[in-house]
């Protein structure tokens, strides 16, 4: 006998009542929630004071092996060294479900493991102390890693470090790490976005490679706030964002707000693009492109409060080849954090030395100078034109220094400068004449079409 159409419907809400990973569980498995396996049901609860590291292995053990999630619900779980294999998956329920540190190399740890995901869970370190480079949650040489939607808190070391991993870090927050926030070593190809990372003791963001090569990482969107540097004042700590020998790596869109140091800093990295972020409050360069370099484009970015705008600079250490471009940079500080005191080198815009392109850009509020073009000898092939520079100390600087290259001024606007508005350096030491008026002093400087007031 056929069906008649109210029995039809009354049949498939019984039947959709039902999870259909459940009505394909074996009789004899554990149950599984319609997201994966019910951590409950292999014996694990949340609460209490006993340690659960080995209940916690053997589920992850068992539901990587089986190629499902293991779910864990609101709620306290203490554990330490809890490895994991390729294929595991755990969920949680975001700002509810927390995994203690009870000790160990770290909380989480993995080598070789593929597609892994980690969502929706707090890790709490708890300030016990970590290694020398380890972090709470380490994997190393694997493929496919996904970090969504976690909280890593109160890391006695680093938070994430990453060696050799493919993979998603995206929606998650560092907080309280002593030393840095995210760690890539070695990437294989790498995503860091839309994070929050606050409160961190040494840096906020890490990437780098053993030797200098390409990368690839993209360090998009994230807020990272409130970089120390307990480790010291040498200018190697205290940077939101560091890049170091890593090539063709990508920092866009980020929103840096108060770090000790630089906001972002490339060391020996190649061809890195540095777009559209928002750097505000640190205590050196907001964006510092240095030694051994090759290649950096500094476009459209936005520097308020810093101690100096924009550097690409150690051209005797072979950093070359720039594009400086549409950065708006306003209000920048009369010292830096060195030695507590030192103001050298403060209130700079904009410093270049050789194969670079400076246009388009907006300074306001350099209390030494606009844009300083060359340190002595070390000037090579650079132009400057279109940009706008108001209220300085002086507004374009250029080495006239023996053995100095070319350089081009052309089409600027200088307002306010009161100290000159372009003039010949050699070294530190100021040189007679605005060259704003007397254009053809140097040969090896080409200054025409400029604006000054």
């Amino acid at each position: 006998m056929g069906l008649d159409r109210r029995e039809f419907f009354r049949l498939s809400a019984i039947t959709t009542a039902v999870p259909a990973v459940a009505l394909a569980t074996p009789a004899a498995a554990a149950p599984m929630s319609i997201l994966g396996m019910d951590a409950v049901q292999l014996g694990i609860k949340a609460g209490g004071t006993i340690d659960q590291t080995v209940a916690l292995q053997n589920a992850i053990d068992q539901t990587a092996g089986a190629r499902v999630p293991l779910v864990l619900g609101p709620g306290e779980y203490r554990a330490g060294e809890l490895k994991l294999p390729t294929g595991t998956q755990i969920i949680g329920v975001r700002g509810a479900t927390r995994l203690l540190f009870e000790g160990g190399a770290g909380l989480i740890l993995a080598r070789g493991a593929d597609h892994v995901t980690l969502s929706g869970l707090t890790f709490d370190g708890k300030g016990k102390p970590l290694g020398e480079n380890r972090g709470l949650l380490q994997l190393a040489q694997s493929s496919d890693v996904r970090i969504i939607d976690c909280d890593v808190v109160n890391s006695g070391g680093n938070g994430i470090v990453l060696e050799e991993v493919e993979g998603v870090v995206s929606g998650s927050t560092v907080t309280g790490a002593a030393d840095t926030g995210i760690v890539s070593r070695n990437a294989r190809g790498l995503a860091i976005q839309n994070n929050i990372v606050r409160g961190i003791g040494n840096a906020g963001i890490s990437i780098s490679r053993s030797e200098k090569g390409e990368d690839g990482t993209l360090v998009l969107d994230n807020r990272i706030e409130d970089i120390a540097a307990t480790r010291g004042t040498s200018g190697q700590f205290g940077h939101a964002i560091e890049i170091l020998r890593a090539g063709n790596v990508t920092v866009r869109g980020n929103r840096i707000n108060r770090a000790a140091f630089s906001g972002i800093r490339g060391q020996a990295a190649s061809n890195l693009q540095v777009t559209n972020n928002i750097v505000n409050d640190v205590g050196d360069a907001a964006i510092y492109s240095e030694f051994d370099i090759e290649g950096a484009l500094i476009a459209n970015n936005t520097i308020v409060n810093a101690a100096r705008g924009v550097a690409v600079v150690n051209f005797n250490e072979g950093g070359r080849l720039a594009v400086v471009q549409g950065n708006m940079i306003r209000n920048l500080k009369t010292r830096r954090p060195i030695d507590g005191s030192q103001s050298a080198g403060a209130g700079i815009g904009i410093s270049v030395e050789a194969d670079a392109a400076v246009a388009g850009n907006v300074i306001e509020g350099a209390s030494d100078t606009g844009i300083r073009i060359g340190w002595g000898q070390y000037l090579r092939d650079v132009t400057v034109t279109g940009n706008v520079v108001r209220n300085v100390g002086f507004g374009i600087t250029a080495s006239v220094s023996t053995g100095a290259g070319q350089a081009c001024i052309a089409g600027n606007m200088v307002a306010e400068a009161s100290r000159g508005s372009i003039v010949g350096m050699d070294f530190a030491e100021v040189q007679p004449d605005d060259l704003s008026r007397n254009t053809t002093r140097y040969a090896h400087l080409a200054i025409k079409g400029n604006k000054v007031r």
